[in-house]
């Protein structure tokens, strides 16, 4: 491990805690460290030409089953005149099973993303599991770009004009497995007004049964551990189904992928142990012909992105603005 600042070692000390050695979650002493950020929270950015406001809320996406998201939109003077803005849908870490869209990390990290990329960010509380296994985030990310599709966002949360023709999926962890197989159900539905641009994928959670050299060499290095992702998908995979389900293996030539599959980009950590299924799934957009840009950042240990100290969080985000920027269209909705 690279020499880390002081906070980053104690955060990741903590994290350590949560897990058993077995990988099971210590609940009680998770819940106690899950802090939650406040909605309607504000953020300035002083530029040298403007000053950037972020403004959060949360909205209900499907009552019945739970489901909603917490917005976060760039306000300034000039939103009048400005262009119409590029929307982020963002599916947060955990393994499936731990943390959510109100969660601070993930609250500040969405509000980085909606202030540097000036996007409007819809970061989606997907249900967990157990209680909610495969494929029910799945559904949810699904049935938030049908709201997206249907229902304009609230006038007062969202004061720029956005384009739901330049409609990004992104997400890290498992938060990227859940970009990747709703960018793939998206694409091979009928066209709709909101259309996916493109998918980011942060250090994406992929697997399978075998173990990779990485999983064997890297096991422990952080608070992420062989035994924690195996219990994440026991919690997320239809009851006795195998790593190898087409959920986790995401991977080789059995990999079916719209012919509408977005432009990904794929971030890759050096002291990552799952980063040998990061460079399969790479691999098996190449063979099939999609574009792909892999980020890599060789000293990024899993989860790094979610610390501000460090230089590579703020190089991701650029090489996401750079992304984004690329591949928006240039129409309005």
């Amino acid at each position: 491990m690279p020499s880390l600042p002081w906070r980053v070692r104690v955060q990741l000390a903590a994290l350590k805690l949560v897990h058993r050695r077995d990988g099971s979650i210590r609940r009680l002493l998770f819940s106690l460290g899950d802090l939650k950020a406040a909605i309607n929270a504000t953020h300035t950015c002083n530029h040298t030409l403007l000053s950037l406001t972020v403004r959060s809320g949360d909205i209900t996406i499907d009552a019945s089953s739970g489901l909603w998201a917490r917005v976060f939109s760039p306000y300034s003077s000039a939103d009048a005149d400005a262009p119409p803005v590029p929307v982020v849908v963002y599916f947060h870490g955990g393994g499936f099973v731990l943390l959510s869209a109100a969660s601070r990390p993930y609250d500040a990290f969405c509000r980085r993303i909606c202030r540097e990329l000036r996007a409007v960010v819809v970061s989606v509380n997907y249900r967990l599991a157990p209680d909610h296994r495969f494929p029910a985030a799945y559904d949810d990310g699904v049935a938030t770009l049908h709201y997206l599709d249907t229902n304009a966002l609230p006038a007062d949360m969202v004061t720029v004009p956005i384009d739901l023709s330049s409609c990004f999926l992104a997400g890290d962890s498992a938060g990227g497995n859940i970009a990747h197989h709703v960018a793939q159900r998206w694409a091979s539905m009928s066209a709709a007004r909101l259309r996916v641009a493109g998918a980011v994928l942060i250090q994406p959670f992929f697997g399978g049964e075998e173990r990779t050299d990485a999983e064997v060499e890297l096991d422990r290095v952080t608070a992420l551990s062989v035994a924690v992702t195996d219990h994440y998908w026991r919690e997320f995979l239809p009851e006795g189904a195998t790593r190898d389900h087409p959920a986790a293996r995401v991977c080789g030539d059995v990999v079916e992928l719209a012919d509408a599959f977005p432009p990904a980009m794929v971030v890759v950590g050096g002291l990552d142990l799952l980063k040998d299924w990061k460079a399969r799934y790479a691999e098996a957009l190449r063979g099939k012909g999609k574009p792909l840009v892999v980020v890599e950042y060789p000293d990024a240990f899993h989860g790094f992105h979610a610390f501000p100290e460090l230089a590579d969080a703020g190089k991701l985000v650029e090489e996401m603005k750079l992304f984004v920027q690329e591949h928006s269209s240039k129409r309005g909705v």
